[in-house]
Formats: C-alpha cells, sequence, structure tokens
C-alpha cells in the first residue's frame, strides 16, 4: 500500500506542479533571471536595434520618394504618413517589455481560468479508491504480491524518468521565452516597413505561440487527468499500472508535441 501510495503522489505532484509553471509569467516563474534578461537586452540589444530601426526609417523615406517619382508627385499627406510611422517605430521599441509581457499577461489569464477548471479533477488515488485496492491486494498470494511489487518497482522508475522528461519539458519551454524575449527589442524594430516588417511580424506570432502553448499543456494535462481516474479502480492491478505508465507515456509525447502545434496555430515560422 505504501508503494501504491507513493506512486499516486508522485503522479500527483508532478501534473500539479505543471498545472502551476505554465501559468506564470517570465518575472513570475524566475524574477532574477527575467530582470538579468530585461537588462542585458536594455543596455545591449536595444542599441543594436536602434540603429536597425534608423536604416529602416531612412530606407522608408527612400522608398516614399522614388515612389512618387523622384518628389514630382509627392503628396504632404505621405510625408506625415512617414512621419507618424517614425513615432509607433519609435514608441514599440521604447516599450518593447511592455508590449511582450501584455502577451504573457494575456495568454496567463486564458490559462489561469483554464487551471481554474481542471485543477479539482487532478488528483489520483483518493482514500475510497486505495481502500479499494487493499482489499484486493488481501486476495492476493505472497508470491503474486512479491511479484507485484517488483512490477511498481521497475514502473516507479519509469515514471521518474518521465517525470525528468516533463520537468525538460516546462523548464526548457520557459528557458527558450527568456531567449526569445532578451532579442525582442531587433524584429520589433522593423515593424514599419513592407519588407522588413515580416521579421516584427513572425517574431509576434512565435511569441504568441509560446505563450499560448501552456494553455495547450494545460489541455494535455487536463485530458491526462480524465484518463488516469479509474487506475485505482480498475479490476485488474497490473493492466491498471501499466494504463498508468502508458498514459504518462503519452503525456509527455503530447507536451512535446504543444511546442510545433501552438506555432501551427499561430503562423509561426
Amino acid at each position: 500500500m505504501a508503494r501504491f501510495t507513493g506512486l499516486f503522489d508522485t503522479i500527483n505532484a508532478e501534473v500539479n506542479s505543471i498545472a502551476v509553471n505554465v501559468g506564470q509569467t517570465p518575472g513570475e516563474f524566475n524574477p532574477g533571471v527575467f530582470n538579468m534578461v530585461r537588462t542585458l537586452s536594455e543596455t545591449a540589444v536595444i542599441p543594436i536595434a536602434g540603429m536597425i530601426l534608423t536604416f529602416v526609417v531612412c530606407y522608408e523615406l527612400i522608398q516614399l520618394i522614388l515612389e512618387k517619382n523622384n518628389m514630382h508627385e509627392f503628396d504632404t499627406f505621405n510625408l506625415y504618413k512617414w512621419m507618424f510611422k517614425t513615432f509607433c517605430a519609435v514608441f514599440i521599441l521604447t516599450h518593447t517589455f511592455d508590449i511582450v509581457m501584455g502577451v504573457f499577461a494575456l495568454a496567463q489569464s486564458v490559462i489561469n481560468s483554464s487551471a481554474g477548471i481542471i485543477t479539482g479533477n487532478l488528483d489520483i488515488g483518493a482514500d475510497a479508491a486505495l481502500a479499494n485496492l487493499e482489499a484486493q491486494l488481501q486476495t492476493m498470494g505472497m508470491w503474486e504480491l512479491i511479484g507485484l511489487w517488483l512490477e511498481t518497482w521497475l514502473i516507479n522508475i519509469c515514471l521518474w524518468a518521465l517525470t525528468i522528461a516533463i520537468f525538460v519539458i516546462i523548464y526548457g519551454r520557459m528557458i527558450e521565452i527568456f531567449l526569445v524575449v532578451s532579442v525582442a527589442p531587433i524584429p520589433l524594430s522593423t515593424m514599419i516597413n513592407r519588407e522588413w516588417g515580416q521579421i516584427g511580424n513572425n517574431y509576434l506570432k512565435s511569441l504568441f505561440a509560446l505563450a499560448f502553448q501552456g494553455f495547450l499543456i494545460m489541455v494535455c494535462v487536463a485530458i491526462y487527468a480524465a484518463l488516469v481516474q479509474n487506475i485505482p479502480t480498475a479490476a485488474n492491478i497490473h493492466a491498471a499500472l501499466w494504463g498508468l505508465v502508458g498514459y504518462t507515456v503519452l503525456l509527455c509525447f503530447a507536451l512535446f508535441k504543444t511546442s510545433s502545434l501552438a506555432k501551427s496555430v499561430f503562423s509561426a515560422h
């Protein structure tokens, strides 16, 4: 019974940690790393982004002049339009982190709403279910119990490996977010130009994909929680245990797929 209780406790703790971690913004996940990334971006990346913005603005002005037959057909409104676009570009560059954090705040509200719906269904191994499991164990012989003990030992090793895989997925996503956020000023400095603006557009798509990947992870966790609810009350304990392993492997596979699925939804590449 201690084996089974510990097995369910490990799964419950890991699944609940997924729900907690994906609902955090980069600043909440690790304030120290976030502040370091923000300082690096503001001191090292923004000057480069400013140079790129200067080039893009000049390129935009040259295009504007050439399109109007070397100013022979020039309209004053076009100059005002260029000034307005330049103002918008400078505003975006100086408020880069506000824009980036706004994207993650939006995604976090969606994730937290979904977490409020599924959190109560994450735990498996309720007292009544474990009592039923104990009754099944009482009917088994000594050698069958020894075999089941070895089986749970092997499954514990498998779940330990899967726990590491889940840890890598969740923390790998956060590291990817920190890396993407650190270079945010450079792609956003290209937004005003029709040709160069594709860089900024693709960056924003990738940002939304990373942010809403957390929601897809929560959906995976909700599906997993629904699948494993009948594990402790199953009639065949052996099939139930290996079913638990299969569901957890399926969860890991689905978590790995959330990154490519989110990018596909937002057409990010």
